[in-house]
């Protein structure tokens, strides 16, 4: 009974959201490649939630078949002309077509037709970021500290490079900072990274050099995160922290900031990769999705949503690599095919996309080999 209870709190408390999260993201992904190739005049045979077997759909009056599938990872949508779900190209059958069903299927549609369609996918991940963020500040509005100086800790960055309490810092390399948080994001993602840190004291700035340590720290959940820290420290008396409502516009345009904030934090920690300032173990897996889908949930719905954001713009920019498979394979091979005013020979695509999926493959692998090394321990 004991272990049947610990089956079900497992799947309730971490598959289930893992599971609502990523469909959510997914089906958005897919509907943007749906809307962008019906307004396209492409056709749609399928589109599908999941891979594998079909466990319920139905097909609407445009002959596209909408159904949910048994392998709850992913999804795509089916053109007209399409051999497989991965969008392979059938030339056969497309080429026995009458030349006006020719016109409809995505092999036959126009170059900034395809391009079109493809982009919509990735680009809809980032207006679902955007409404989630917006939403999220619309209700409950937005946290914020002034990036005032409590306290300095022994031994840090701040404390050898001079800085003291009471000290507001203005500007991180020559970057306006108006809060708290937008210090400890850019500082964050610059471990062992030279900067200078603008403060005002006494109505007169200081530029002070200090080098960011790389340092582990521990979340409320207790998952381990390296990141740069400078050792300042602020509070509800000195930071004056408030929340700061936003009408409906306002709330769009900082759902935009926030977005465009995990773009940038993103190439940075890729950057911080390639010159081993941080270390690869943090690139997580479905798995470490589902845990932290899991974690964030018993935060509530609003959490829950916020990493749904977070996840959306990571997925949409994973899609945008120019690694064949993905959408920004696609997008290199059409901008190869506007150069050279003629598609990209099918046996060359064949043999870039079986590289783009073994590149993949072993990116999942290792995603997912970090994740077993987590649990673990």
């Amino acid at each position: 009974m004991e272990m049947l209870a610990g089956s079900l709190g497992f799947v309730t408390g971490y598959i289930a959201p893992f599971l609502i999260v990523l469909t959510l993201i997914v089906f958005v992904h897919e509907m943007g490649h749906y809307l962008a190739g019906r307004w396209s005049g492409i056709g749609v045979t399928a589109f599908s939630v999941g891979f594998g077997p079909e466990l319920l759909g139905f097909t609407d009056k445009h002959g596209t078949r909408w159904k949910l599938s048994a392998i709850p990872l992913g999804g795509y949508v089916k053109f007209l002309g399409d051999d497989d779900p991965a969008s392979t190209p059938d030339y056969d059958a497309v080429a026995a077509l009458p030349e006006s069903e020719r016109k409809r299927t995505f092999l036959g549609a126009a170059l900034w037709k395809r391009a079109v369609t493809v982009a919509a996918g990735p680009i809809a991940n980032f207006i679902l970021a955007i409404a989630i963020f917006a939403v999220m500040f619309s209700i409950y509005g937005r946290q914020i500290a002034d990036p005032i100086v409590a306290e300095v800790r022994p031994d840090s960055a701040a404390q050898e490079a001079g800085v003291l309490p009471g000290d507001l810092l203005v500007a991180l390399d020559g970057h306006a900072v108006t809060t708290f948080d937008d210090v400890r994001r850019y500082v964050s993602v610059r471990p062992e990274l030279p900067i200078t840190v603008t403060v005002r004291r006494g109505g007169a700035d200081l530029n002070l050099p200090m080098v960011p340590k790389r340092t582990e720290i521990t979340d409320q959940f207790g998952n381990k995160v390296e990141l740069g820290l400078i050792g300042i420290v602020t509070n509800q008396e000195t930071g004056n922290f408030r929340v700061v409502e936003y009408g409906p516009l306002e709330a769009v345009g900082q759902g935009v900031v926030q977005s465009w904030h995990i773009v940038t934090g993103t190439f940075d920690y890729l950057s911080n990769l390639v010159t081993g300032r941080m270390k690869a173990d943090q690139l997580g897996g479905p798995i470490r999705v589902a845990q932290a889908s899991g974690q964030m949930a018993t935060l509530g719905v609003a959490a829950l949503l916020q990493l749904a954001a977070v996840l959306s713009v990571s997925i949409g920019l994973l899609n945008l690599m120019p690694i064949p498979v993905l959408d920004g394979g696609h997008l290199m091979f059409y901008a190869v095919e506007a150069v050279r005013g003629r598609p990209v020979g099918p046996g060359a695509q064949d043999v870039a996309f079986r590289i783009g999926m073994a590149l993949v493959l072993m990116l999942m692998v290792f995603a997912t080999w970090n994740d077993i090394s987590m649990l673990l321990g």
